[in-house]
């Protein structure tokens, strides 16, 4: 097939990481950029990710790209939430373009958002078209990766991950979510007000690794804290002084009868190096055999989100229409040769 034509919208951090991936590959290439940052509107694309110029200004008019240009999918990269999301995706269905998204929820969005995603996988269907939600975290680390770890177990009794992780390469609206920036007792408010939810994602990554495992539990409990930094801090975005919150760190557990079957827990903060704090990530899986699987350093976020967006475009776009998660795919992978040529390779 002739190259893949992408629109991204959304050029924060992620966004523009996502543009500059697309740009070092073949058989890809970028049609539109949506965003509303009114300091990049008008603009060359390639001003905006610093490049050479591209022929492709950044707009606002979302509906008149949608309805205008000529793509196969769209990445979307403008909130973590299914409600934040909903809009815009369907905007891009029903024009007849694919989706990939790296908002949170998305990565299993019947939890948290059933009618909604019953009318987005319908629209899809619809417009034969497909949505993805996926990202390093949920999409991978704590989910993907367990699932497909698992295929090495003749049984499995329980799970426990870890991932400690750095936040650096985010911008505001992670940020926000973590109430990085923010004195002890703003982000406990943040807490009882529903403003800092800490890491989302995990009422996405347990509801999948168990449905893809086959493993039962009656509830899903949370735990939030802030960890407080000791050093100032500062990142294109936030700065963070003595006694100011870093990061949460989060922890979720599935248990049946009273006994955790799952655990997650996800220790997310700006800089951590400037304290000493090494980031990895590590999987534990009980059962027979019983395996051990540790990163060192972490996955990184930013990178890791970014390539796995990108990496997963011509799975998308090859496979059948409706919301799917990393679960419904085969084994996701860097692509080194032709976008183009992966498409026909899933087909």
């Amino acid at each position: 097939m002739e190259n893949i034509k992408v629109i991204l919208w959304g050029l924060g951090a992620m966004g523009t990481g996502i543009g500059k991936m697309v740009l070092t590959k073949k058989g890809i290439e970028i049609v539109g950029a949506i965003d509303k940052d009114p300091s990049k509107l008008g603009k060359d694309l390639g001003q905006v990710l610093s490049t050479e110029n591209l022929g492709v200004l950044v707009s606002d008019e979302a509906e008149t790209l949608m309805s205008e240009a000529k793509a196969d999918i769209v990445i979307l990269a403008i909130d973590s939430f299914v409600e934040g999301v909903y809009p815009a995706i369907r905007a891009i269905v029903e024009s007849g373009k694919n989706c990939i998204t790296i908002a949170e929820e998305m990565s299993y969005p019947y939890i948290v958002e059933k009618e909604l995603s019953l009318e987005m996988d319908r629209l899809s269907k619809e417009n034969n078209v497909t949505i993805l939600g996926t990202g390093v975290n949920p999409g991978f680390v704590l989910d993907t990766l367990i699932i497909s770890l698992s295929a090495a177990c003749r049984s499995v009794d329980s799970i426990r991950a870890e991932r400690i992780s750095d936040l650096s390469p985010f911008g505001p609206t992670v940020m926000s979510t973590q109430g990085v920036g923010l004195a002890p007792e703003e982000f406990e408010a943040g807490i009882e007000n529903g403003s800092i939810v800490g890491h989302v994602g995990f009422a996405q990554s347990i509801p999948m690794i168990a449905k893809a495992l086959g493993l039962e539990y009656d509830e899903i409990t949370e735990t939030r804290e802030p960890i407080i930094s000791n050093t100032h801090r500062e990142t294109p975005c936030i700065r963070v002084e003595p006694g100011m919150v870093a990061g949460c760190n989060h922890i979720a557990i599935a248990t049946i009868k009273g006994i955790p079957i799952i655990t997650l827990e996800q220790q997310q903060q700006i800089q951590p190096e400037s304290e000493g704090v090494d980031t990895g990530d590590y999987i534990y899986i009980k059962g027979d055999a019983d395996l051990h699987l540790a990163i060192k350093p972490e996955t990184p976020g930013g990178i890791g989100t970014i390539a796995i967006a990108v990496n997963m475009i011509p799975q998308v776009i090859a496979s059948s229409a409706g919301i799917k998660t990393m679960m419904d795919f085969p084994i996701p992978h860097s692509i080194e040769n032709s976008f183009a040529e992966q498409v026909n390779y899933y087909k």
